[in-house]
């Protein structure tokens, strides 16, 4: 069931944000003070194109005072439109019933996309393709 949620949520505006996920990755990664900021919007490409069956864990050492300052400069400098964005489309799939474990996971990727530094993705049991 996993697998058809993801290939419906790839048709329906999953691959494109995951495109501008790793454009963003590989502009941030261009210049050096960037690169930490690159890497998050790959991981969260990753975890765009393919949400039911992964989730994003705190890892064991996340609450470090290094994660929490880049955290910090991340919201002001590019977590504000992602969180937007996943919240407008997640009220919008929440209209519907068909489109509520959209909804779900846009509210899921929202909160991943708000402070992605100290988070791991990890597939939950069964994997994406069960």
């Amino acid at each position: 069931m996993r697998l058809i949620g993801n290939i419906v949520w790839l048709i329906f505006g999953g691959f494109v944000t995951a495109c501008e996920y790793a454009v963003a990755g590989i502009a941030l990664c261009l210049t050096i003070v960037g690169i930490p900021f690159g890497f998050q919007c790959f991981k969260l490409a990753y975890f765009e194109l393919m949400p039911f069956g992964l989730e994003a864990r705190k890892v064991e050492d996340g609450n470090g005072c290094l994660y929490s300052l880049m955290n910090i400069i991340w919201f002001f400098v590019g977590a504000i439109p992602i969180v937007l964005t996943h919240l407008l489309l997640g009220l919008l799939f929440a209209i519907t019933i068909i489109g509520l474990p959209f909804a779900k996971q846009h509210f899921k990727l929202m909160s991943l996309s708000l402070t992605p530094f100290g988070r791991d993705i990890v597939q939950v049991e069964g994997g994406p393709f069960s």
